[in-house]
């Protein structure tokens, strides 16, 4: 049989449970704009029955309230912090990109490409073709080709402080990873310390999840939550948890209330990447000194596309085959020779790697190397193969073991795949543009005279880093004479220079030597005597040209000058027509087949030991085309001092208006056959450049603004849930207050009942 106070008890219970839930309504209430904060609800059930042996069996023993509990569908969560992450990738890509585009635009405000290409190329060309003897003319040109270097050198200078910029948002994201993932740590610490009593540590665990969506956007992260088991009683329930949080494809960040911090080492100047790379790039590296792969393709995040913005290669970085390892500097330093297969390293116009060492990976060992060797051989069936040859460092601190000979077959390379159009892309589209312009440019001017009659100078050069001097780039270092061309194609171009110079040394020859025997053998067959009267008539002239200058002139002194002049005319005469007489002569000589076949045999024997002379190696450290890039890109010193040098024709005797010259200097900048830029002319090099700059930048504000509007309504999605609803809540704040009201009612029911019972009845 129940107490006589059973109701009283039960109507407390349930006046508890209402103000509970009074309670938790005005803490939702009051956190409705709280960023983060999830909808808390209170749970209850039915107390235990009690039994009272009575026909209707267990009286109810009013209402237990349980706990009070966030209302959070973790399914959404994981969502929101997945494609978090793209958003957080996507904001560093469409902004830095915007940047870019801007750099390469070309408007009335801010002249680009091809404003200032087309000045130098058709309005300055222009001028010239109408007087290239123009002094004005030349000087203005050379004015604007001035313009197009620094036009070069602003644009690289503007893509490395973007590129400095990139990098140093790259630490503070590392920076406020390790604050997040700390606060994250002391959290979890917090959590479970309340949770080990029986309580739900519901703001804790929002701030918590608040944390991870900011974490989110500058990482992907996996989280995982594991229950901690009491060993001695797997059954029992301890409340604690053990809560994970993992990055970049897995790496442990956050476990319980430890976690692995993230810390920012600079490179030095000899672990460079790229030839464009600024110097104090940042690698990542755990706490414990492992280093952190930010080229990891699972890494997501802000992250991701800082380091695509910052190194982003377009998958062109430097790898290949080893074929050999030796000594060099007296076996002092290690070598390693390695071939390689794609087109942007057999092409020395578009290599980037560095020029000031680096770091290389043979086999899947990190070695240093001081500088390297760009070689062209040839296989056994003419074809080129192309090579790189490494001098490794003998600095022990920096190569603690020697190359050896297993690492032969392996692969090798420089630098990572990075599969973005990064900073590293647009600064070596930049060079590459450069320097196959500038060779072309300075082998037309090299090849001809300036008005003046002297030998053509270039108008492209490089200046030092470290001095105030500029790159020749003599004969040596031109590897494109060679480029891409078979071993018996290279010798037939030889050939055809040496079948000229043989076939012009053959014919003086024969012309020398018909003329000797014309002239010792056959020259009064040439010589005409003068006659009597001719002599005469030219006596009786100069005694009158003497007379008018009030001279006098004998008949024998007239005879005897008429005499001499008449014969110096008449043996000039028959030189000329001995001359005449050789060259037809050698004419016939040289249409002889045996002759032909000598020439083309001596010009094949001079074209092979000319190929076998030449040297298909270049240095990164020698004065090649390599050495050219953007930043550094000028006008040679001699010509912007003297303009006059510019040349302006092929032959040198042609006269001071001939510009046969000029018309191949304005062809190159049209005509894709002097010069190609993938596939398209010189002029077209912003087209080129821009419509990937374009394309990125469309693709990254596209993605950007989807994966947004994705968070957006993930997050809408996961409000609805967890979010705290106004009006919502003040129907509960009715309902509970109805039922503390109630219960209120019931407690003042039994307490009349009980004064009735206890004081008029005598119980």
């Amino acid at each position: 049989m129940p107490s006589t106070f059973f109701g009283l008890n039960i109507a407390y219970t349930g006046l508890l449970a209402a103000n509970a839930a009074q309670n938790t309504t005005a803490n939702n209430i009051a956190n409705v704009e709280t960023p983060g904060y999830s909808r808390q609800q209170v749970t209850q059930q039915a107390a235990n029955a009690l039994r009272v042996f009575q026909t209707y069996g267990c009286a109810g023993g009013g209402v237990e309230t349980l706990a009070i509990e966030q209302i959070r569908d973790e399914f959404y969560d994981f969502r929101f912090w997945s494609n978090n992450a793209k958003v957080g990738e996507y904001d560093e890509k469409q902004y830095y990109m915007t940047m870019i585009e801007d750099y390469f635009d070309d408007s009335p405000m801010f002249p680009g490409f091809k404003t200032i290409f087309d000045r130098m190329m058709i309005t300055g060309m222009q001028e010239l073709l109408k007087d290239p003897n123009s002094a004005t003319a030349k000087s203005q040109f050379v004015g604007f080709a001035s313009s197009l270097a620094t036009y070069f050198n602003n644009l690289a200078g503007n893509m490395s402080k973007l590129q400095k910029d990139v990098n140093q948002e790259l630490k503070l994201k590392v920076d406020e990873l390790n604050s997040l993932a700390g606060e994250i740590a002391t959290l979890n610490k917090q959590i479970n310390t309340i949770e080990l009593t029986g309580v739900k540590a519901n703001e804790l665990r929002d701030r918590r999840a608040l944390l991870i969506d900011q974490l989110s956007q500058i990482v992907d992260v996996e989280v995982q939550e594991i229950p901690i088991k009491d060993l001695n009683d797997p059954d029992r329930v301890t409340g604690a948890n053990r809560f994970m949080i993992k990055i970049a494809g897995g790496q442990l960040l956050v476990d319980g209330s430890e976690f692995n911090s993230l810390r920012c080492v600079a490179r030095e100047s000899y672990e460079k990447v790229n030839q464009t790379d600024i110097d104090g790039l940042y690698d990542v590296y755990w706490e414990n000194g492992q280093k952190f792969n930010l080229y990891n393709a699972a890494m997501g995040g802000a992250l991701r596309g800082l380091v695509e913005m910052r190194d982003g290669n377009n998958n062109e970085y430097f790898n290949g085959l080893i074929t050999g390892v030796g000594t060099t500097n007296g076996g002092k330093n290690d070598t390693v020779t390695i071939q390689v297969g794609k087109d942007y390293l057999m092409d020395l116009n578009k290599c980037n790697l560095s020029d000031q060492g680096g770091i290389i990976n043979l086999g899947n060992q990190l070695f240093y190397y001081d500088s390297w060797e760009y070689s062209i051989s040839y296989d056994d069936d003419g074809n080129p193969v192309y090579s790189y040859t490494f001098t490794l460092s003998s600095d022990p601190e920096l190569n603690a073991r020697r190359l050896t000979n297993d690492r032969v077959g392996k692969t090798a390379s420089v630098g990572t795949s990075v599969d973005y159009q990064g900073i590293p892309y647009y600064m070596n589209q930049m060079n590459e543009w450069l320097r196959t312009f500038a060779q072309k440019f300075n082998d037309i001017l090299t090849s001809g005279y300036s008005s003046a009659g002297s030998q053509g100078i270039p108008m492209f050069s490089a200046n030092h880093k470290t001095d105030p001097e500029q790159f020749d780039f003599p004969d040596e270092g031109r590897y494109d004479w060679y480029y891409g061309k078979t071993r018996e194609q290279v010798i037939e171009d030889l050939k055809k220079e040496k079948y000229s110079e043989i076939y012009n040394d053959r014919y003086m020859e024969f012309e020398n030597d018909f003329y000797d025997d014309y002239k010792n053998n056959h020259y009064n067959d040439y010589y005409v005597e003068p006659t009597d009267e001719e002599i005469a008539q030219l006596a009786e002239k100069l005694q009158d040209e003497a007379t008018k200058n009030g001279q006098t002139l004998s008949d024998d002194d007239a005879k005897d000058q008429a005499t001499q002049q008449l014969k110096d005319q008449a043996t000039q005469e028959a030189d000329k027509k001995m001359r005449k007489a050789a060259a037809a002569a050698a004419d016939e000589a040289m249409k002889d087949d045996t002759v032909l076949a000598k020439v083309e045999q001596d010009a094949q024997d001079a074209a092979e030991a000319a190929f076998n002379g030449i040297s298909f190696t270049v240095s990164s450290t020698s004065d090649s085309y390599y050495r050219m890039t953007a930043m550094n890109f000028a006008i040679l010193a001699a010509m912007e001092l003297d303009p006059s040098r510019l040349a302006n024709r092929y032959g040198q005797g042609d006269g001071v208006e001939q510009n046969d010259l000029l018309n191949d200097l304005k062809l190159l900048a049209t005509d894709k056959s002097k010069m190609s830029f993938r596939g398209c002319s010189a002029s077209e090099f912003l087209q080129c450049v821009l419509s990937d700059v374009a394309l990125n930048a469309q693709r990254a504000n596209t993605f950007y603004q989807n994966f947004t509007n994705i968070s957006g309504t993930i997050d809408v999605q996961r409000m609805s849930i967890s979010g705290v609803d106004e009006d919502e809540e003040a129907v509960s704040l009715v309902k509970y207050q109805h039922g503390y009201n109630l219960a209120c009612q019931m407690i003042q029911t039994l307490s009349e009942m009980y004064d009735r019972l206890i004081l008029e009845t005598g119980v």
